[in-house]
């Protein structure tokens, strides 16, 4: 009996705090609203699973996460980034190139051959330059917030419909898709081909009727577009890395107490490392994928690599006239503090 009556008051014990808990459990959670342009195959979805899954369970349910990819909150662009600043949207996430819309210095993110790969990369955007941009663009936006900077396809290639590019002489005349940032339309300019600006819903149709000749994409956006299906040659050329910067409304950012800024931004973190490996991942299966459809990959030779470099060099007198050089030699900076870091992490595991 005695035992009953312990498992009795146990039960009523618990009920009575689970009644007493109820009008807290019955609090609804603040929701954050993900959207961007992307497919669920795209590493910025994975990216947002990781997000919402340590933000929902760190914050005890105070928080939730809702995901709109595929333009299923926003259509395109401009909608997308219109949301954030005006509240609608809690978090987004642009190119570097579409960050230029709001802050036209940032297309120094851009510059070809800025970046000599992906470790120093990442090493950058994890520095001093990531939060010089965060405040640069919080002064002259007001209403946005940087708050990681991942990577969405890996690196920019050059991938054609009939003709094979193994050097800058070969783009004379190609009209290849750009967005609209200026920095993008000067490259294709200064390799003699014909940039044409295209929202990314419609690529996909612009290869299929001739509308243009080409991207300047990652492997891993190529095949899950299905831009493969058109596209037959790829120079890895990897004239810039694609950089994703996910931005979190100011509004929605300064609605949080402080525990919630900390989980979000520890969400943050998780979901840039992941968004930074799933391509690295994906880029084997879609590189098969491309080869498996009849596409040919090109690796350009060294001198190959300088050509490019070389014509490449009108791009950045073009940003030097117009912003300046101190987004510039800040960039610079820091790969080369990273370069040394990296270097010196080689020589100490080399010993």
């Amino acid at each position: 009996m005695t035992t009953r009556l312990a498992s009795l008051a146990a039960a009523t014990a618990a009920a009575l705090g689970a009644f007493a808990a109820a009008p807290a459990l019955a609090q609804e959670p603040k929701v954050l609203k993900i959207a961007f342009l992307g497919s669920e195959d795209d590493e910025d979805y994975d990216g947002s699973q990781v997000f919402k899954t340590f933000v929902e369970a760190g914050s005890n349910g105070s928080l939730a996460v809702e995901i709109y990819p595929n333009g299923r909150f926003c259509s395109n662009a401009d909608e997308c980034s219109e949301a954030l600043l005006d509240g609608r949207l809690d978090i987004y996430i642009t190119t570097n190139g579409g960050l230029a819309g709001w802050y036209p210095p940032a297309q120094f993110l851009d510059l070809p051959y800025l970046f000599p790969n992906d470790a120093v990369a990442e090493c950058v955007f994890d520095g001093p330059l990531t939060q010089k941009l965060r405040a640069a663009v919080l002064e002259e936006v007001g209403a946005a917030r940087l708050m990681a900077i991942s990577n969405t396809g890996g690196w920019r290639n050059i991938a054609t419909t009939s003709k094979t590019v193994r050097g800058p002489d070969d783009v004379a005349g190609l009209k290849l898709r750009t967005i609209g940032a200026d920095v993008q339309i000067e490259l294709v300019k200064a390799l003699g081909g014909s940039p044409t600006p295209i929202a990314w819903p419609e690529v996909y149709t612009s290869l299929a009727t001739g509308v243009v000749d080409g991207t300047k994409n990652g492997i891993t956006d190529i095949v899950n577009m299905k831009f493969h299906d058109h596209l037959k040659h790829i120079v890895l050329d990897g004239h810039a890395y694609m950089g994703a910067l996910w931005w979190m409304s100011e509004e929605s950012f300064q609605n949080l107490d402080d525990a919630e800024k900390r989980i979000v931004f520890d969400g943050f973190q998780e979901l840039k490392w992941t968004a930074r490996q799933a391509p690295k991942l994906k880029a084997v299966a879609a590189y098969a994928a491309f080869r498996a459809a009849g596409g040919e990959i090109y690796t350009p030779t060294p001198q190959e690599r300088a050509a490019f470099q070389q014509a490449a060099q009108p791009v950045w007198a073009w940003y030097e006239k117009n912003f300046g050089r101190e987004w510039i030699d800040a960039a610079q900076s820091e790969i080369a503090a990273c370069e040394a870091s990296l270097d010196a992490a080689f020589q100490a595991a080399a010993q």
